[in-house]
């Protein structure tokens, strides 16, 4: 099974697909030097299976890890993922 976890920076998202059908996506939106969390998404016949942290443990190391972006969780799912990783609070900002 091909699993593969991509930035697709022009759609302004990071993507999680399985053998070439789209899985899961973490959308956002830039403002500055934030970025902004506003919806994540798995296919019905994907949910349960943990995509949506995989896909956004991805986007959130890719933006800690290329960036120096501050993340604004609007994405219920996101502010739930920084619940349950207190260690990486210190990329969250409240937005200006």
């Amino acid at each position: 099974m091909a699993h593969e976890l991509a930035h697709e920076p022009d759609a302004s998202r990071y993507t999680l697909t399985i053998d070439g059908e789209l899985a899961a996506v973490a959308d956002y939106r830039l403002n500055g030097n934030q970025i902004s969390f506003n919806h994540t998404y798995t296919a019905p016949s994907r949910r349960g299976q943990g995509l949506a942290g995989e896909v956004v443990t991805f986007a959130i190391d890719d933006v800690e890890a290329n960036s120096t972006r501050k993340v604004i969780p609007m994405c219920w799912y996101v502010g739930e993922w920084f619940d349950k990783h207190p260690e990486r609070a210190g990329l969250l900002t409240r937005g200006e």
